[in-house]
């Protein structure tokens, strides 16, 4: 809504006496503008947001339905109420046609129009709310928002943007954690599918009688339980991308139904005779080798060439180091926005512990983390108390040979050595365990680093 939270409605007519009429009626709720004529009338569009629009359609000069086309061509188009006599229906489905939201004959029942205007204010209001949607979705599965500068994830971008606009199979392959349905999303919104639906399946998630039931349907009476007919997740998503993950955990039998609908496009329902046809794109994932499936039988070789035509493989954290930085600050700043939080950087220290931990859950487990330092955190820096002591514990430093913000790692272990033994107040047999050492390797550490006062 615009003035006040008031919606404000542009009223066109050439007829005074109507024009003023409607607006007594209508400016307790609504922020009422008048025009005599088109000319006016797009003037006003043209200075100000205008949410409703209620024209007549005969006037004068240039009519109603220039109005409406002007009007609907604004950016922030309004929606658009058209008035007419009895006699010029014909003229009233035009303007539907032409994208008016409602008519209304004159003369003008008050009742009547309020209630087409409240309709079309949530018929505006969902409009607005999808669009949001859709540029969120944009936001958070767009290719430029899948982070990392390293050359194994360039290779990543390079190749996601050769494959999404054809038709070809993709076959994602990584360890768990490392974003797979992320690349999914960015294979779908860089394609001609973009606007059609992106449907998810999980197979991991499923036994496989009802795994088969949710690709393809079933019919009523297929089996107990299905009382009425159901469409599977294929032809939901017609039109647009099925993303099959985990697909190395579908048993042999749905394989071969599998296979058939991507050679053929086509397939049954469960319990069904009826040959249903769509037109899907898919994307599918895997976090196991699926050549050795193959090898064991567990797998056709045949279903895994044709999901294979082209193959990206994510690096998983440990082999893209330099990306963590740039991980971490897009993590901040969105548990900052979700959390009403104002962390604005993160220590040296700290940070390399989060450089040398192996992040075995990849991705998602650094993103975990960061969130966890985030909410805790007590001021505006992250330093090395606000890491997880499972992370400062298990971080091995020697894996980075120079740390990124400068320090060596004789550097950084003296600093993780002092701020432990301060978080403890000293005392060496606690302080050991914290930084994953053990108390004879921390009397050596203390040794070399000349802080055997502390």
């Amino acid at each position: 809504m615009t003035t006040a939270d008031r919606p404000v409605i542009l009223i066109a007519d050439d007829e005074r006496n109507t024009r003023e009429g409607l607006e007594r009626a209508l400016r307790g709720k609504y922020v009422v503008l008048l025009a005599e004529d088109v000319g006016r009338a797009t003037q006003i569009l043209e200075s100000q947001p205008v949410d409703l629009v209620l024209t007549d359609l005969r006037m004068p000069g240039e009519d109603g339905m220039q109005l409406l086309r002007r009007a609907m061509a604004r950016p922030q188009a309004p929606v658009c109420i058209v008035m007419t006599a009895y006699g010029s229906i014909d003229g009233a489905v035009q303007a539907m046609q032409a994208g008016a939201f409602h008519y209304i004959t004159k003369p003008v029942n008050l009742d009547e129009l309020e209630l087409v205007l409240q309709r079309a204010l949530q018929s505006r209001r969902l409009v607005a709310e999808n669009q949001e949607l859709r540029a969120q979705l944009d936001e958070k599965f767009g290719l430029e928002n899948l982070i990392g500068n390293s050359p194994p994830m360039a290779q990543v971008f390079d190749t996601i943007r050769q494959v999404a606009p054809s038709r070809a199979t993709v076959l994602i392959t990584g360890e768990t954690g490392t974003g797979k349905e992320l690349i999914a999303h960015a294979v779908h919104n860089l394609s001609p599918r973009k606007q059609g639906p992106f449907v998810a399946v999980h197979a991991a998630a499923l036994p496989s009688a009802l795994l088969e039931s949710e690709l393809f349907g079933h019919e009523r009476g297929a089996f107990t339980g299905a009382v009425e007919r159901r469409a599977g997740r294929f032809e939901l998503a017609d039109g647009g991308t099925l993303f099959l993950d985990e697909i190395g955990e579908i048993e042999p039998a749905i394989q071969v139904k599998l296979l058939r609908a991507l050679e053929e496009r086509a397939f049954e329902r469960v319990g069904g005779q009826k040959t249903i046809r769509t037109d899907v794109r898919v994307v599918a994932a895997t976090n196991k080798d699926l050549k050795k499936l193959v090898a064991e039988g567990k797998f056709r070789d045949d279903l895994f060439y044709r999901l294979s035509v082209v193959t990206v493989w994510l690096p998983p954290l440990r082999d893209r180091r330099d990306d963590i930085p740039l991980l971490v600050r897009a993590f901040l700043d969105e548990f900052n926005r979700e959390n009403n939080k104002n962390v604005r950087e993160i220590s040296p220290e700290a940070m390399n512990i989060l450089l040398a931990h192996d992040w075995l859950g990849n991705v998602r487990e650094l993103r975990n983390c960061v969130e966890q330092m985030v909410v805790m955190a007590r001021g505006e820096k992250l330093t090395l108390r606000d890491v997880p002591a499972g992370i400062r514990g298990s971080a091995d430093l020697t894996k980075i040979s120079v740390v990124r913000t400068g320090m060596t790692v004789d550097e950084a272990e003296r600093q993780l050595i002092m701020q432990a033994l301060k978080a403890t107040g000293g005392n060496r047999t606690t302080a050991a365990p914290k930084i994953g050492m053990s108390r004879r390797t921390l009397h050596r550490k203390l040794k070399k680093y000349n802080l055997e006062t502390l």
